[in-house]
């Protein structure tokens, strides 16, 4: 059976922002094949340098986010990690890491990190 490889949610938003960026490149690259077509070119352009101006906002966004982030040292390959939520994955070997005790020894679910699941789970626990 394969094995998941997980990904660190910072290094998730920074894959993101980094493809909006190449892709902003490459509209305004269309934009200059159609150069003839000068309605045609501005959109493409105009397209390019909205993708390149919300990667800067998601680098901005996830540089602040990365701050407030719990940094620990993975206990697998011994580096320096930061952590987002109650669930994340090493940055380096990608291991599943919590800090949360209840979650210990349970199967890797990024769900354990959304509101909803937190509130059902409180839910259920002043129930018993």
């Amino acid at each position: 059976m394969a094995q998941l490889v997980y990904s660190s949610k910072i290094n998730k938003i920074r894959s993101f922002a980094l493809i909006l960026i190449f892709a902003g490149i490459g509209f305004m690259y269309i934009g200059l094949l159609v150069k003839k077509i000068d309605w045609l070119m501005a959109i493409f352009f105009l397209i390019g340098v909205i993708s390149i101006v919300l990667s800067t906002v998601v680098y901005f966004w996830i540089g602040m986010l990365s701050t407030k982030a719990v940094p620990i040292i993975c206990p697998s390959c011994e580096k320096p990690t930061k952590m987002l939520g109650r669930v994340d994955a090493c940055m380096h070997c990608k291991q599943p890491l919590t800090l949360d005790k209840d979650l210990e020894g349970k199967e890797f679910d990024e769900k354990y990190n959304s509101r909803k699941y937190q509130r059902e789970q409180k839910k259920n626990n002043n129930t018993k």
